[in-house]
């Protein structure tokens, strides 16, 4: 069943509701790389929940279960898919919020989405048709981030597979494109691009400054970056930012470089929300 993608991408219930549109108030999608420990998970979901509360900005709480795609074999891949689902679930009792997490194979849609709010597609795996067609079908909102090898109007393909698989409610993630060696740059031209399109878009500015496989074994990056383009991103017009936190990100298991410093998080969404209100105001 072909439909139209939802121009509007509403998540979660009641005070924890979160709504994803190129016109409202940002939102945020925000948490630890990976999901480390339960007492970790509350420990930074707290935080973020009382951050974000003050602020009056909507969250999606995100974490991942297991880091498919790491750098190197050794490479830490996370607490494993049954324990991480019952932590979520326990999350979202406790704070109300919706959460996000990444699937990576089909086997894992139906399952994850009996607790998770929304599934990530990694960019890796933003061509690959049959997991597409299943994070479908689920039903649950999809936040697909465009592939580091992928123009941004090559996102409508990816955009298609969506609905035409009958679900509509799909937000399309920039982060960042392959330029040369462990390089990435972000092209701001590609968030209006993509939510001409039809779909609200997200700016994912911590995986927006890695530097792939740059430290040999491990990916680097320089999180010094993240308030520039987030900046930028919002200035331009975005639904919604994606912020990867952590009290202590240099001895996280996974993607410490890019991960904002929880500390900083106050100062930084002070200035996003800023900017949002100018860059969207009548």
């Amino acid at each position: 069943m072909d439909v139209t993608a939802n121009s509007s991408v509403s998540v979660g219930e009641g005070d924890g509701k979160v709504v994803f549109a190129q016109d409202a108030k940002l939102s945020l999608i925000a948490g630890p790389c990976q999901m480390e420990s339960r007492d970790h998970a509350f420990m930074m979901a707290g935080e973020l929940k009382e951050l974000c509360g003050k602020l009056g900005i909507g969250l999606v709480y995100k974490s991942s279960y297991d880091k498919a795609n790491r750098t190197s074999i050794s490479g830490k891949r996370g607490i494993g898919l049954e324990t991480a689902m019952e932590i979520f679930a326990d999350l979202k009792k406790e704070f109300g919020f919706p959460v996000l997490t990444d699937i990576h194979t089909e086997e894992q849609c139906a399952v994850v989405a009996e607790t998770v709010d929304i599934l990530q597609i990694p960019a890796f795996l933003s061509r690959q048709t049959d997991l597409l067609v299943a994070a479908a079908r689920t039903g649950r909102v999809i936040n697909v981030k465009k592939g580091q090898f992928l123009a941004p109007w090559d996102m409508k393909n990816v955009l298609a597979k969506f609905t035409q698989s009958g679900n509509p409610n799909v937000l399309l993630c920039e982060r960042g494109a392959s330029f040369g060696y462990n390089t990435l740059v972000s092209d701001m031209r590609s968030l209006p691009i993509m939510a001409s399109l039809g779909a609200p878009v997200i700016f994912d500015a911590t995986h927006s400054v890695q530097q792939p496989g740059g430290q040999g074994a491990s990916t680097g990056g320089d999180r010094t970056m993240v308030p520039v383009l987030a900046r930028a991103a919002v200035a331009v017009g975005v639904a919604g930012v994606f912020l990867e936190t952590h009290q202590d990100p240099d001895n996280a298991p996974s993607d410490g470089p890019n991960m904002v410093y929880l500390k900083d998080m106050p100062r930084l969404l002070e200035k996003l929300l800023a900017l949002d209100a100018v860059a969207k105001a009548a």
